[in-house]
């Protein structure tokens, strides 16, 4: 069985054919987004490269993981803010429209913790927490199998739990976001506000400087990584400690491209997570990281259409 997932981008879209019960990609093409050329247009070159693609196979839906406020059970795209004039857009109905295929929305973070589910690290839990750590922070929940959305569909924003309340401006508006202070921007930011007080910081003589500069520099004992990574690993078993709390999951998988650092991340955040955890939740959960990595948001796109399609 064939399925198809899009993981639609501000920059680029990514569309890729998926055998369901193996969860390989057989084809996978990618396309520059160029929302300025309206929504209509952007949908219609989605169609093309999702025809393209499934040309000679029985394909039998079309999930999206799209940024934004999604109203699944009606394909339409309430806001996003990559997309400035998709409020209210009918994204499946109008994709649905061009190929002639059924077609699944569900928002991009939603489709993460729906892909570790079907594919990932999750496969076999009815309980999952997941976060992805890439530019901003994505969170998605799964209780007894079932996505938790909540009364709009627009729920489980993990990302902007509060974590310092006096903390660092968060794009939401809000301050001391979990996306405030673990995402990869937020990351970047933390080491250019170091950068007077450590000018000859690891970070800064790496080719760019970024989250995974940091990463590597942390691994070398330079002492301004090591304080970002820190604050990092505290915002996130603050955050983490309380999901566990909050939907009791079997597993909490972690993604995105901060996840790739590895060790020197998750480590720290197993030990600090049980030690803020009550004593009655320890040992009832385990924190892993995704092995989906480069494929998760395909690989989640296709998944929505296998949740909610019951194909």
């Amino acid at each position: 069985m064939y399925i198809v997932g899009v993981d639609l981008g501000g920059t680029f879209f990514k569309v890729g054919l998926v055998e369901a019960e193996s969860g390989r990609i057989l084809r996978k093409v990618e396309r520059e987004t160029l929302v300025a050329e309206g929504g209509e247009r952007v949908v219609s070159r989605m169609a093309e490269a999702i025809l393209e693609i499934a040309q000679g196979y029985d394909v039998q839906g079309v999930g999206v993981g799209s940024p934004g406020s999604i109203d699944h059970d009606s394909g339409i795209v309430r806001f996003s803010p990559n997309f400035p004039d998709w409020n209210d857009f009918p994204l499946g109905p109008m994709l649905g429209k061009f190929t002639g295929l059924k077609v699944y929305v569900e928002n991009d973070a939603n489709a993460f913790v729906l892909g570790e589910k079907w594919f990932g690290a999750g496969k076999g839990y009815e309980h999952i927490v997941a976060l992805t750590l890439g530019t901003g922070v994505g969170g998605g929940v799964i209780s007894h199998g079932v996505l938790i959305t909540g009364k709009n569909g627009i729920g489980a924003e993990l990302g902007h739990v509060i974590i310092e309340p006096n903390g660092p401006l968060c794009g939401c508006g809000n301050y001391g976001c979990l996306e405030a202070l673990a995402s990869a921007t937020a990351i970047k930011r933390m080491a250019l506000e170091g950068q007077k007080k450590f000018p000859e910081s690891l970070i800064f003589k790496k080719s760019s400087v970024d989250a995974k500069a940091v990463f590597d520099s942390a691994r070398e004992g330079d002492a301004l990584a090591l304080n970002i990574v820190e604050r990092v690993v505290n915002a996130l078993a603050v955050g983490v400690s309380n999901f566990i709390h909050v939907f009791n999951p079997e597993i909490v998988v972690i993604g995105g491209g901060v996840s790739r650092a590895g060790d020197i991340l998750f480590k720290p955040l197993r030990e600090k997570v049980e030690h803020l955890v009550m004593p009655s939740f320890k040992g009832t959960y385990q924190i892993v990281q995704s092995p989906l990595v480069e494929e998760a948001g395909i690989l989640g796109a296709a998944s929505v259409a296998l949740q909610f399609g019951k194909i």
